[in-house]
Parts: C-alpha cells; sequence; structure tokens
C-alpha cells in the first residue's frame, strides 16, 4: 500500500466506544434480490459479502420495517420475527470479512409500491396526490404510533439477529423525510407545522429505535442516522432546517450522521453559505461530537483521500464497489491502478452482481458503466 492511502485503513472508534478496521464503507445497495416474502437470499449475501474486504463497514440495503413501508422489489423484510434467520446469516457473513454489520432500517411512506403492500394501501404523512389521482393517504394517529414501534422491533432484530448496529433511513423522500418536508407534511396535529413538531416523528422514531436497542443488547451497538440535507422543492428543506434537524440529533447519543448525497463536495443551495460544501457546513455543525458518513461520486482512491483529507472521517462507497468488488482490497495493495472502472457484460459471473440489480442497471444505461 501506498503511504499516503494509508489513513484510509486506520481504526476509527465511535462514540459507543466501538471501533472499525478503516475509514472506507460499503454504502447501502439497493440489489432488488430478497426473496417475494422479504427474506434474506444467497444472491444477495454473495453480492454484500464480495463487496466487504478491508471496508470498515457494511450498511445493507434498506430493510422495511412493516408490510406497507415496501419500497422495492427484491427489498429485505425486518418486519417480522420470521426474518431474523435469514438477518442472521447475512450479519455473519458480513463479519466473517473481520467487518462491521450494519442494518438500515426504513419505511419508503408515499414511495412504497402499491403492488408490493397490503391491499395497495399507499400512506404518507398528509394525503399525496398525482395528476388528479390519490396516490397516497395521511396516517392516522394510531398508525403513526404503530410505525414508530415497528421501528423499535426492528431494532430488536437486528441486535438478535447479530448485527453491530442499525441506520435509521430519514433520507431520500422517504417516511421519515417526508414527515420532516414542510413540502410533504401538511399536517396540523402534533406532527406537522412548524420544525419543531415535523420533527417530531423522526425524533420519536429514534428514541423507540433506541429504546429497542437498550432493551435487548448484551454489547456496545453502533447507532446511526440516514439524511438528505436539502430538497429542490419550495417550501422545502433547505440547509437551514437541515441545522435544526442535526441539532436536534445531536443530543441523541447517535455514533454518525450518514450524508446522502449524489456528490460528496456538492455546495449549499440554500439557507447557508453557497460558497461551502454541504459536508463542510455539516462537519462544522457537528464538531468532533457526532461523526459524519460522506457518500456520493467517490470513484478512485485519490477521491476517498480527499474527502478524508477534508476533514471527512468515514467514506461510503456504492457504484464503484458494483464495478469492482476488490476496490479496497487493491487499494490496501498497493494495486490502485488495477481498480477497474467499467463492467464488461462478457464477464457477468465474475461480479456476483443479482439479477434483479443487473436488471436495472440494464435499464438504466450510464448509471453504473458497462461495456460489452
Amino acid at each position: 500500500m501506498k503511504n499516503k492511502f494509508k489513513p484510509l485503513f486506520e481504526p476509527f472508534t465511535f462514540p459507543n466506544g466501538v471501533s472499525i478496521n478503516g475509514r472506507m464503507v460499503v454504502a447501502p445497495m439497493t440489489h432488488f434480490s430478497s426473496h417475494e416474502d422479504g427474506t434474506i437470499s444467497k444472491e444477495e449475501i454473495d453480492f454484500i459479502t464480495a463487496r466487504s474486504s478491508e471496508m470498515g463497514m457494511v450498511i445493507t440495503a434498506c430493510a422495511n420495517v412493516t408490510p406497507d413501508g415496501k419500497a422495492f422489489e427484491g427489498q429485505p423484510s425486518v418486519a417480522r420475527d420470521e426474518d431474523i434467520p435469514g438477518l442472521k446469516k447475512l450479519a455473519s457473513s458480513i463479519q466473517a470479512k473481520g467487518t462491521k454489520a450494519i442494518l438500515q432500517i426504513h419505511h419508503g411512506g408515499s414511495q412504497a409500491l402499491p403492488h408490493l403492500i397490503p391491499n395497495g394501501d399507499v400512506v404518507a404523512p398528509s394525503d399525496v396526490f398525482k395528476d388528479g389521482k390519490q396516490i397516497a393517504r395521511a396516517l392516522t394517529e394510531e398508525e403513526i404510533t404503530h410505525i414508530i414501534d415497528s421501528f423499535k422491533e426492528a431494532a430488536r432484530r437486528a441486535v438478535q439477529a447479530g448485527f453491530d448496529g442499525v441506520e435509521i433511513h430519514g433520507a431520500n423522500g422517504y417516511l421519515l423525510h417526508q414527515f420532516y418536508s414542510p413540502y410533504s407534511n401538511q399536517r396540523t396535529d402534533q406532527w406537522g407545522g412548524n420544525d419543531e413538531k415535523r420533527l417530531a416523528f423522526p425524533i420519536a422514531v429514534v428514541d423507540a429505535v433506541k429504546e429497542g436497542i437498550e432493551k435487548h443488547v448484551t454489547k456496545p451497538f453502533i447507532l446511526g442516522y440516514r439524511l438528505s440535507p436539502e430538497e429542490p422543492e419550495t417550501p422545502g428543506l433547505t440547509m437551514a432546517e437541515t441545522f435544526t434537524l442535526v441539532d436536534a440529533l445531536k443530543t441523541k447519543g447517535l455514533d454518525y450522521l450518514h450524508i446522502s448525497l449524489m456528490e460528496i463536495d456538492a455546495k449549499a443551495r440554500r439557507g447557508a453559505d453557497p460558497s461551502k460544501t454541504r459536508m463542510e457546513l455539516l462537519k462544522e455543525r457537528c464538531g468532533d461530537e457526532l461523526p459524519l458518513i460522506g457518500v456520493g461520486s467517490v470513484i478512485t482512491a485519490e477521491d476517498a483521500l480527499n474527502a478524508y483529507n477534508q476533514g471527512i472521517p468515514l467514506i461510503a462507497i456504492a457504484r464503484e464497489l458494483i464495478v469492482d468488488p476488490d476496490w479496497a482490497v487493491k487499494i490496501k495493495q498497493g494495486r490502485e491502478n488495477e481498480i477497474e472502472t467499467v463492467i464488461k457484460r462478457r464477464q457477468k459471473d465474475k461480479y456476483l452482481i443479482p439479477e434483479g440489480l443487473w436488471t436495472v442497471m440494464e435499464a438504466n444505461q450510464g448509471w453504473v458503466p458497462m461495456e460489452d
């Protein structure tokens, strides 16, 4: 390994005392390959573990916490105790690579797919209409309470399945994000209105997850939260609202915040100094007390090192690991010049890419570089 890349493999210790063996993280990747009932398949285990070597930790594809939260074909489930045996195989397979295993837990809200959920009954903070047709209905108070409890139960199942932590998915327009957004949350009760009321649901989920963890763990357990810092809509989330969210999360004893971005060095658009990157602004807001994971278009070893040198302690990788599962291994072995940057269709089998993900990649040309 070249000396300049050694920092990428330095250990990192979270606030709760858990250490990982490096600064690079497998980002949660939607693989479309769990069984139809949400239980874990051999395909997804093979896909994820092939990309786990020399990474500090792996964050799994998001697992739905209730049946009506399912947002993808082939999405894993953590909604039932029957899911635990498969999740246990997934966790132990990742850990066998010397890597920590983090289960991302999720509810799709208005992005749930009608044909995948009971009675096609899509729910959201508020009624949602598209082209004059209602596509999601507002949750009742009782249903909100049930979903909060379902996140707690999901955390309990993650502990029982042997994971090293959970990440609450509060980003990318899913349910927690929808509740905090002034664009998607039009409620006027205790769950909507001003920033504080719109924060009530995501904070209640964090508290419930912490309770689910604390009741069942026998050793330190990592708790993270993923967020998207800005929305394009008006009214929508700007950096100002995100600072309010971050300030609230800083009081909750989290181990990290995972900042969901398409470009890790993207600059702020609204609500903060537009000459600074979002990661820079959030680093200033969090200080050293709440570590950040940055993600977005980190392709090369130099990209990862640049992010680290900008003060981002943990860097998540996704698309490049799809293209080259040995990305981190090659950097550690000093072979970073051998990292592949394009998937070769003629060598399809070597990548261990699930058929569902392969089909999506082919249908979305340019998302992942491919050639014949």
